[in-house]
């Protein structure tokens, strides 16, 4: 459990703007589902052959998507070249003249023209997306990322669920008059550019963005410069995917209802909403257990759940109840890997080319989403596949790209089983989370309690630390394996100056390289509680190194189970079930900063903290 305390608060008016953006946003997901599965439904109604069904319903998934590869990057453009508040009431203003449209459609009964406004409204999205999820990160300050990515990710699937069911009922409501859907259509589109003029204004990031005509060119422009962020590189991998799969999963749904458990479409409609309901309390729970940082942990549980419940939707002993839970539990685990995979991506770009790189991911995205229609050819047409062994298809493949990304990115699982390690034992309270650099390198110095200290560190930061430790521990063979994921630097004292100064000399290479190096600056665990002096490794450390000193006090951690207090490191019983720790992050200081200084700005932490706790 993580309690996050910080000086600084979200503006009134930035949160003001974010929910006007959620509103916005669920208005647009909500219509946006409605006219996809009104006209899947319609499709299923028509009588034509299964085959012809299957054709149509990845006609209607191709349509949608392919306006994200041919414009998100111009969306991007936008994005950045203009305020995004602009774009998105611009994008508003167009959806009020598809969803006239769509009557039109609708009032003469003309599926291609039904079609081609699912193209239109594929557009009005392409050109949304670079702006929605860029806005983010410019209302809401880093540490309310994850939240924020969780209620839009909740908002988005929540209005997928009543999109569903609002089509459902449609399609049996108004059968032989469908223009009344098209007039609620419309009504919804007014209230959306509403919503949308109560969105913060926001600056341009970047007016000078031109245009670019080589579609291709900025996609590998992008690709290559994010190839060093290895995370980020996985985020935009893991976005793809999952609209991959999401989408290949939502249109065999379809099938899976109208042919396998053989319900009209309003418990085809209840399928969708067991789903989509399992994605928007996952994407909350993700946001709440981030623990108010980025937590790219929670994706390996996430994608091995995804794996786990696809493949048992593949199972014909279930019931039409167990095929839901099934769903819902599908999606839960899907709202935890998207979340954090969506909040790096929204972070980890640089801030004047934000716009352009989430345009990329978006692109990228959709084009996982036009594949997923040629693979549900391949796989229902051509390869004659039911929709259990799609869904068992759907949990082997993920299961195999899951395993691929703990090979790329092996630290993800070790954070996650370090999440649950300070979850399950501590209750950690974070302060001063806004005194360590967003980006960019810096040194830790932090004082020394137990053994748990370094995992309690990482709980507390989304940014990857380097710590400084002993040899005698960096070889044990339990913890070995685990060094290169983590980036530990061993040292070693007693083996001359020369191994000492190489092992301080790594730490300044990490730092001036952006990187978060840590040193408990005792040498040692406290035996006593009481802090011991400093040694002078951190000066040696910021000799010539240009970035901050990030003085980290520990605060209740004696006492606990991994602490020397009652004379043992171990094999005791914790004063406390969720033992309170605080984490306290200083002021940061000058490179130049010494180790008086340094061990000084500690004791105030230390003392703070513990004047607060006794006053309450």
């Amino acid at each position: 459990m993580t309690e996050i305390k910080t000086d600084a608060s979200p503006a009134a008016p930035g949160l003001r703007g974010f929910w006007c953006l959620f509103v916005t946003q669920f208005q647009g997901a909500f219509s946006d589902n409605v006219l996809k599965n009104l006209v899947v439904f319609m499709i299923l109604g028509l009588n034509v052959p299964l085959a012809q069904q299957h054709k149509i319903g990845e006609l209607v998934g191709a349509l949608f998507s392919l306006p994200f590869i041919l414009f998100s990057m111009a969306g991007g453009v936008l994005a950045d070249r203009f305020s995004k508040r602009t774009i998105s009431i611009g994008v508003k203003f167009f959806e009020v003249f598809v969803m006239l449209f769509v009557l039109a459609g609708l009032f003469l009964n003309q599926m291609p023209m039904l079609l081609a406004a699912v193209f239109l409204m594929g557009t009005h999205s392409a050109f949304f997306g670079p702006s929605k999820y860029g806005l983010l990160p410019e209302l809401l300050p880093e540490r309310k990322l994850s939240w924020g990515n969780g209620l839009l990710e909740l908002g988005t699937f929540t209005a997928i669920i009543f999109g569903t069911v609002a089509a459902a009922f449609f399609a049996k409501q108004f059968h032989g008059e469908q223009f009344w859907s098209g007039v609620i259509l419309i009504a919804l589109a007014l209230a959306g550019l509403t919503t949308s003029l109560g969105i913060s204004r926001v600056p341009a990031a970047d007016p000078s963005r031109k245009f670019r005509d080589d579609l291709i060119g900025q996609v590998f422009e992008q690709l290559r410069a994010m190839r060093k962020d290895r995370p980020l590189v996985l985020a935009f991998l893991g976005n793809t995917y999952f609209n991959f799969i999401g989408a290949l999963l939502l249109l065999n749904l379809f099938f899976f209802g109208a042919n396998v458990l053989h319900v009209d479409e309003t418990k085809i409609g209840i399928l969708n909403v067991a789903l989509a309901l399992g994605i928007g309390l996952g994407s909350v729970a993700a946001g709440i257990l981030s623990g108010g940082k980025i937590e790219y942990g929670l994706v390996p549980p996430g994608a091995f759940g995804l794996s786990i419940f696809s493949a048992l939707l593949a199972s014909p002993r279930f019931s039409l109840h167990g095929d839901l839970v099934m769903l819902a539990l599908l999606g839960f685990f899907g709202g935890f890997f998207i979340v954090p995979v969506a909040a790096l991506l929204q972070h980890r770009p640089d801030k004047t080319k934000k716009g352009e790189m989430l345009a990329t991911a978006n692109l990228l995205s959709f084009v996982g989403v036009f594949l997923a229609s040629g693979t549900y050819y391949l796989l229902a047409d051509v390869m004659q596949c039911s929709p259990r062994q799609i869904f068992l298809f759907g949990g082997i493949l993920t299961f195999v790209c899951a395993i691929y990304a703990l090979v790329l990115l092996p630290d993800a699982l070790v954070r996650f089983i370090l999440w649950v390690v300070t979850r399950t034992i501590y209750r950690i309270c974070v302060e001063g989370r806004d005194n360590i650099p967003e980006k960019g390198g810096a040194l830790f110095v932090c004082n020394h309690v137990s053994f748990v200290d370094a995992p309690l560190l990482m709980a507390a930061t989304d940014r990857k630390i380097h710590f400084i430790m002993d040899k005698s521990y960096y070889e044990l063979w339990w913890i070995k394996p685990f060094t290169g994921m983590l980036g530990l630097i061993p040292i070693a004292s007693n083996f001359g100056p020369r191994e000492l100064l190489k092992s301080l000399q790594t730490a300044s290479d990490e730092i001036r390289a952006g990187e978060v190096v840590c040193i408990f600056a005792e040498g040692q665990i406290t035996r006593t509680g009481e802090m011991n002096e400093f040694q002078r490794g951190s000066e040696r450390i910021m000799k010539n190194v240009d970035a901050p000193v990030v003085p980290v006090a520990l605060v209740g951690v004696w006492g606990s189970i991994f602490s020397f207090e009652r004379g043992r490191f171990f094999w005791k019983w914790p004063h406390h079930i969720f033992y309170p720790v605080t984490v306290r992050f200083g002021n940061p200081l000058p490179p130049g900063a010494t180790t008086e200084e340094i061990q000084a700005a500690v004791e105030c932490l230390l003392a703070t903290i513990e004047t607060q706790m006794k006053h309450g």
